[in-house]
């Protein structure tokens, strides 16, 4: 939910901020004020690719700020600030750090949706719709769409695994004399995993097991040998306890010695422990170097790594393999696929069986909405037509299509191509209404959703977008005082100055949106038309008491 957004220099906008509604936010104004320089600014906000034309003329850059939550559980909400120099370069800031315009659009632009009849039709988009279907299916849907997906992704691997197979089988003659080569040095050598990081470890203690020993034993006599550290803090020691009943002051002393004495014979004591487990024994050093001669033999080869020299093994043993029985890998490969796509066909069924299920039902209710929106007898149907195995993709085996009836009688096409702007608004209403919560969207921005509407329509238009804004933050660009009147709040856009001009951005109430409400009705203030704005406000406001 957009808490409140703050604009200087986009078009003709110098300074603004509106504060929307957590319901229905209007904004009206004469044709050409600039509003569309506000919808650009949501936009931006959204993470949208930016225009440096966009810039308010003489101005270096523009900026746009706001404040979102991104969900109701959102306490504090984010602070974004998006800057565009005139240059071109952008730079983005959310919640005081540099930021991406990828994460702003996966983040707050992921909570608003700007639904205009040219721009952000995602209803437009026939990849969007089984998106649609399956949001308003919920569960029925998404449980039988994980299913296929896993399936797919095995099935994907099985043919992977099949091809790589067909061609090392196919080259597998050639290299065979190579492969046995290979698989016969490494087993000669018998490498096992972990050894080579042992031998590191334990080869420099065998090389140097005479001077570990020195050192071992010298520090060790330094420590508890004959005159060594112990003797000399244990006289300390006895000195100052005997002192300490003149001073107490020495047995603090004391005890700070003792606890040192106490360190000094653990150390000797794990010294001497150390001496025993060092053993100089020729024979295992011998041992050792040759086993590290020839395990370096192999890093040369096929190395630099272990992992490099155990991946050849395993390449030459497959190669091998597939050399004397390729037919048989080939075939333990096909049937492995064959399984892996009777799982997809059988997946893919309750797939489509569930949007079957589902799509009627949602046809019904988008089109009693629509109904409502005195469309007349116009229908919404949702086509399902099974792809061809080649086609099929992480969305699902079937297209799913919504397509369009302007009326009783007529034949159902895709909606892409025969719904008018006017039409595709309100059916994309319609849709927002029947989807509710399932959408994930928490702001709605509708541009133009009124356009060739009036009359029953633009009461009804105002009704659908009153409930809508029960469930949803609501920001709505109209043309409509049947619609200005059911806003909880209104923004005035209006464009001042004639050498300089430049828009404003005001919220009205009172005197000033009857004002506003009359010329939307007539073009102009008689009193006439103030009488009728002040009559459909106040039953907008009875009807939201009730």
């Amino acid at each position: 939910m957009i808490d409140e957004l703050h604009v200087q220099d986009v078009a003709l906008i110098r300074d603004a901020t509106i504060a929307p509604a957590p319901g229905l936010t209007v904004l009206t104004g004469e044709t050409g004020a600039g509003k569309s320089a506000l919808l650009s600014s949501i936009q931006l906000l959204m993470g949208e690719r930016s225009d440096a034309s966009a810039v308010r003329e003489g101005a270096d850059g523009l900026v746009v700020e706001g404040r979102v939550f991104l969900s109701a559980s959102d306490a504090e909400g984010v602070v974004v600030r998006r800057r565009v120099e005139a240059e071109g370069r952008g730079r983005v800031e959310i919640d005081g750090r540099m930021a991406s315009v990828r994460e702003l659009a996966q983040g707050v632009g992921s909570t608003i949706d700007l639904c205009g009849q040219h721009e952000h039709q995602r209803l437009m988009q026939v990849a969007s719709h089984v998106e649609l279907l399956d949001a308003w299916a919920g569960e029925a849907a998404s449980v039988p769409l994980a299913a296929y997906q896993d399936c797919l992704a095995h099935a994907r691997a099985a043919a992977a695994e099949l091809e790589r197979v067909r061609e090392m089988s196919r080259g597998a003659d050639e290299r065979f004399d190579e492969a046995s080569f290979v698989l016969r040095r490494i087993d000669e050598v018998g490498l096992r995993e972990g050894e080579y990081e042992e031998l590191e470890e334990t080869l420099p203690r065998a090389e140097h097991a005479e001077a570990l020993l020195r050192a071992a034993g010298g520090a060790r006599d330094g420590l508890s040998g004959d005159e060594g550290v112990s003797d000399a803090l244990s006289s300390a020691i006895a000195l100052l306890r005997g002192a300490a009943s003149y001073d107490t002051r020495l047995s603090s002393l004391a005890d700070r010695l003792e606890s040192s004495l106490i360190d000094i014979e653990d150390v000797a004591g794990d010294l001497r422990r150390y001496e025993d487990s060092v053993d100089f024994d020729p024979e295992t050093l011998d041992r050792l170097q040759a086993r590290m001669s020839q395990i370096q033999g192999l890093l040369r080869s096929w190395g630099p790594r272990i992992q490099d020299v155990l991946d050849h093994r395993r390449w030459a043993a497959e190669l091998v393999d597939a050399a004397r029985d390729g037919e048989g890998l080939v075939r333990q490969a096909q049937e492995a696929l064959d399984a892996a796509e009777r799982d997809l066909a059988r997946s893919a069924d309750a797939l489509d069986a569930a949007r079957a299920d589902s799509a009627p039902r949602l046809a019904r209710a988008v089109t009693e909405q629509m109904a409502f929106l005195e469309m007349g007898t116009a229908e919404l149907e949702v086509c399902q037509e099974r792809l061809d195995r080649a086609q099929w993709s992480s969305q699902g085996p079937s297209r799913i299509e919504l397509m369009y009836r302007p009326a009783a009688g007529l034949t159902a096409r895709p909606l892409r191509r025969i719904a008018s702007g006017g039409e595709a608004s309100r059916v994309m209403l319609a849709c927002k209404v029947v989807l509710g919560d399932a959408d994930g969207i928490d702001t709605l921005v509708f541009d133009e959703v009124d356009a060739g509407v009036g009359g029953a329509t633009a009461v009804a238009l105002a009704q659908v977008l009153s409930h809508l804004a029960q469930s949803h933050q609501v920001i709505v660009v109209t043309h409509l005082a049947q619609v200005a009147v059911v806003g909880d709040r209104h923004y005035l856009v209006s464009k001042v100055g004639d050498a300089v001009p430049e828009t404003t951005i005001e919220e009205i109430s009172g005197d000033e949106r009857v004002e506003e409400v009359a010329r939307m009705l007539s073009g102009d203030q008689t009193q006439t038309s103030l009488d009728h704005a002040r009559e459909m406000l106040a039953a907008a406001a009875s009807q939201k008491i009730r």
